[in-house]
C-alpha cells in the first residue's frame, strides 16, 4: 500500500494545509522525552544529553520539538530529563520561559526524581511518563502527546490530533517511510487500508516491508497520541507487569495494537514543509547524520528551510552583536561563501567555505575552514586548516592547527568516523572541561 494513496483522512481535501490551533490542542498535554545520552554521537554527548546538542547555527535539537508544540497550539509541555541534564535545563530556563502561566501555558522540567521507586531512575520511555502521572493528571488533559526531544522536523500536531479524534482512536502513532535496510533501528508496523495498525515490532531483525514496496518499511517516529484516561490505564498495567521493560515501542504499543483502536498517521499529512519539497524528518543520532543535516542547511536550497516565518523555530535569544568580516588584502581577506555564520562571529582575514559557524566563533587570520561545523565560542588561531570537522563548543585551536588533512594523524588524537568526519572536543585537546555546556 502506498502512503500517498493509503490511510488518508476522510475530511476535506485541504485538511493537510489547515491549522488546528483549537480547543483540541488546548486540551492536550505534551510529554517530551529528553533524557537520553545519544551514545552514537560519541564525545559530543560527554557533557550534555542529545536533545541539548547545538544544531543549525543557533538552536538546540530540542528546540524543534518544542517549537512544533508552541506553533501547533500545544502549550502545556513537560520535559522529562535524566542524563547529564544541566545544560538542557539551563537552556529550557533561559529560552522557554516566555509561555504565560496565567493562561495555563508552561514548559515544566521533570527530572528523574525516583518518584515511584526510590531505588530506580527512569527505566524506559513508558516509565518516564508513568513516574510523572501525577503532574500530567494535574493538568487535566483530554489527550496526551508523547514526543521525542532529539529529532529534527516540522510538524503540526494539531493535524495529528484531529486525525486521532476523527477515527475515535485510543492511540495514534505518527509514521514515516524508511529504507528497509535501515528499518532495524525503528519500530516497524503493518497497517490496513484505513490506517489501522495490525502489527508492530520494535527494531526487528527482519523488518516487514510495505505491500508492493519491498525496499521500504513503515516506521514509527516515536510520536504518539493517547486519550488521557486510556494512557493512564495502560501505564498502570505496564508498571505492574514484572516482565515488561516499560518501553512504549517494546511493550505498550504491541499490547495495545492487539486489543484496542490503534492507528497510524502518515507524517506527510501533518508535516510543515515548503510546497514541492518532500517531508523532512531526521534522526541526527550519529556524527555522520549530524554533520550531514547541518551541512544541508548551508546549501542554496536546503531541504529544511529555517527562514519560514509562518513556522518559526524558537530558542534562547542570546544577545550578541552581528557577525563581522574584516581585512580585504589578497592574502588576508575575511570572507565566507555557501556558509551559515551566526551572530557574534568575527572572521578576521580568513576563508570560510561550505561551513556553519555557531554564535560567538572567532576565526583569526590566514586560516581556511571548509565543510565544517564550528560550535559556539570556538577560537581558531592563525594559519589553521579545518576540513570536514565538528569542533565542540569552547575549543581553542592553537596557531597552525591542521585537522581533516591527515586522517591517520587525526585518528591518534580525535574521533574520526568511517566517512571521514573528525570530531574535536576540549578534552581531546587537553583543555579544561569544567563548565562545558
Amino acid at each position: 500500500m502506498s502512503l500517498d494513496s493509503g490511510f488518508q483522512s476522510t475530511a476535506a481535501p485541504d485538511r493537510r494545509n489547515a491549522r488546528f490551533i483549537s480547543q483540541l490542542t488546548h486540551n492536550t498535554f505534551a510529554m517530551v522525552l529528553a533524557g537520553g545520552r545519544g551514545s552514537r554521537l560519541h564525545q559530543l554527548t560527554d557533557w550534555r544529553s542529545k536533545p541539548a546538542v547545538p544544531f543549525g547555527g543557533k538552536f538546540r535539537i530540542i528546540d524543534f520539538t518544542l517549537s512544533n508544540c508552541v506553533n501547533s497550539g500545544v502549550r502545556r509541555i513537560g520535559v522529562a530529563t535524566q542524563y547529564k541534564s544541566q545544560s538542557l535545563i539551563r537552556h529550557l530556563q533561559l529560552g522557554w520561559s516566555f509561555l504565560d502561566g496565567r493562561l495555563g501555558e508552561f514548559v515544566e522540567i521533570m527530572p528523574a526524581q525516583q518518584q515511584v521507586d526510590e531505588d530506580q531512575w527512569y527505566q524506559g520511555t513508558a516509565d518516564a511518563v508513568y513516574q510523572n502521572l501525577r503532574e500530567i493528571r494535574h493538568a487535566n488533559p483530554k489527550y496526551v502527546l508523547i514526543l521525542s526531544g532529539d529529532h529534527i522536523y516540522r510538524m503540526d500536531y494539531g493535524r495529528l490530533l484531529a486525525a486521532h479524534v476523527e477515527r475515535s482512536a485510543d492511540m495514534t502513532v505518527a509514521c514515516i517511510e524508511v529504507p528497509i535496510k535501515s528499518a532495524q533501528e525503528f519500530g516497524v508496523m503493518s497497517v490496513a487500508e484505513e490506517g489501522r495498525i495490525v502489527a508492530f515490532q520494535e527494531k526487528p531483525k527482519e523488518p516487514q516491508h510495505m505491500p508492493g514496496h519491498p525496499d521500504r518499511a513503515l516506521a514509527s517516529m516515536g510520536i504518539y497520541v493517547f486519550n488521557a484516561a486510556f494512557l493512564f490505564e495502560q501505564l498502570r498495567r505496564d508498571a505492574d507487569d514484572p516482565k515488561s521493560s516499560h518501553d512504549f515501542g517494546k511493550d505498550v504499543i504491541p499490547h495495545c495494537v492487539k486489543r484496542y483502536r490503534t492507528f497510524a498517521q502518515n507524517f506527510a499529512n501533518s508535516c510543515v514543509q515548503e510546497p514541492g519539497k518532500p517531508p523532512y524528518w531526521r534522526d541526527v543520532g550519529t556524527l555522520d547524520a549530524y554533520w550531514e543535516a547541518n551541512m544541508d542547511l548551508v546549501q542554496v536550497t536546503p531541504q529544511l528551510s529555517l527562514y519560514d516565518d509562518s513556522w518559526p523555530i524558537w530558542t534562547w535569544p542570546q544577545q550578541n552583536p552581528p557577525a563581522k568580516f574584516v581585512f580585504d588584502d589578497d592574502a588576508r581577506r575575511g570572507m565566507a561563501v555557501d556558509s551559515v555564520i551566526s551572530d557574534g562571529c568575527i572572521v578576521s582575514g580568513s576563508m570560510v567555505r561550505r561551513s556553519m559557524l555557531f554564535s560567538g566563533v572567532r576565526v583569526h587570520s590566514y586560516s581556511v575552514i571548509e565543510d565544517s561545523i564550528i560550535l559556539p565560542s570556538v577560537q581558531v588561531g592563525n594559519h589553521c586548516i579545518l576540513r570536514k570537522c565538528i569542533i565542540d563548543r569552547d575549543c581553542v585551536l592553537p596557531h597552525n592547527t591542521r585537522i581533516g588533512v591527515d586522517p591517520v594523524a587525526d585518528g591518534k588524537r580525535f574521533h574520526v568516523t568511517d566517512s571521514g568526519v573528525t570530531l574535536v572536543t576540549r578534552s581531546m585537546l587537553g583543555q579544561d572541561v569544567d563548565g562545558m555546556r
